[in-house]
Parts: structure tokens; sequence; C-alpha cells
């Protein structure tokens, strides 16, 4: 059975994400947009307090990442 999902900010995310290979391609309002070369999604961190279990949890699948990965970065 999977761990669960740590509650983390969206600033949080972006640093999480850029430690797995993301990088950040631009920002629009509270909004940054992260890619990785030859990957087809393109990753959208709202810079909240503190961003949902339900889209956390989509931003990770969106990542190729599982929840521990995610948690130990």
């Amino acid at each position: 059975m999977s761990k669960s999902l740590k509650p983390c900010s969206g600033a949080d995310a972006v640093q999480k994400f850029k430690r797995a290979g993301w990088t950040v391609a631009r920002q629009k309002g509270s909004h940054v947009m992260m890619t990785k070369p030859d990957y087809q999604w393109t990753l959208s961190i709202p810079l909240h307090d503190e961003l949902g279990p339900g889209l956390l949890h989509k931003l990770i699948k969106q990542a190729g990442l599982t929840v521990e990965e995610f948690n130990e970065l």
C-alpha cells in the first residue's frame, strides 16, 4: 500500500519537481508552468499556500512519479 501524500505548498512542489528534472518554462500570474524535454505534459502548478490532494496527485501522475518518490524529493 502506498504512503500517504504529505501536504505541500505550490512553491515546495515547484522545488520538488525541479529536483526530478523539470524546469520552469514560464509563469503567468500565480501559476508556474514546468516542462521536461521529450515529455508530453506541461505541469501547471498554482503557487498556493497548500495544494489540494487531488491536484497534487494529478501533477505527480503527470510527472511520471509515485507518491513515495515525490515525498522523498
